[in-house]
């Protein structure tokens, strides 16, 4: 269990790092922008999830192109195809809760309910990750001998 907590750390940790900086700031902006807890909720949600699966789809892609070139295969669009299968397999149904549903929904009610911007934003998303690793880590793992191996 140890090395499977180090892994998920590994591939899961620098991404969520860049999601809580790129949630704040986005949040942050837009509720200084429009005083809106809606827009706020909304651009915190979708600047970090763009931030975060821009870093784990960059991380595949690496990862895909260096099995690929150890054995002289070029990495061309249709690996790349086979990267956004992967991923969607991996985070699909638990990203159409997530960003449709709990995440926003979080970040419009605790910033509120706290009465701290920052510091409802930040528990919103701490709270939603954990309904989103659940199902998203068990996807990883069912996919990654049928839809890893480039």
């Amino acid at each position: 269990m140890k090395a499977k907590l180090k892994e998920w750390l590994k591939r899961y940790g620098p991404a969520e790092l860049l999601s809580v900086a790129a949630t704040l700031a986005a949040a942050g902006l837009a509720f200084e922008l429009t005083g809106s807890y809606a827009a706020t909720a909304l651009a915190g949600t979708w600047v970090g999830n763009g931030a975060y699966f821009g870093y784990i789809l960059a991380l595949d892609i690496l990862q895909a192109r260096r099995q690929r070139h150890a054995t002289g295969l070029p990495y061309t669009g249709r690996t790349l195809l086979r990267n956004l299968r992967a991923l969607a397999v991996e985070f699909g149904l638990a990203e159409v809760f997530d960003s449709l549903l709990i995440r926003p929904a979080l970040m419009y009610y605790l910033p509120k309910a706290l009465g701290s911007l920052s510091g409802g934003i930040l528990l919103a998303k701490l709270l939603a990750d954990v309904t989103f690793y659940v199902p998203a880590i068990i996807s990883y793992e069912l996919s990654k001998k049928r839809l890893r191996r480039f």
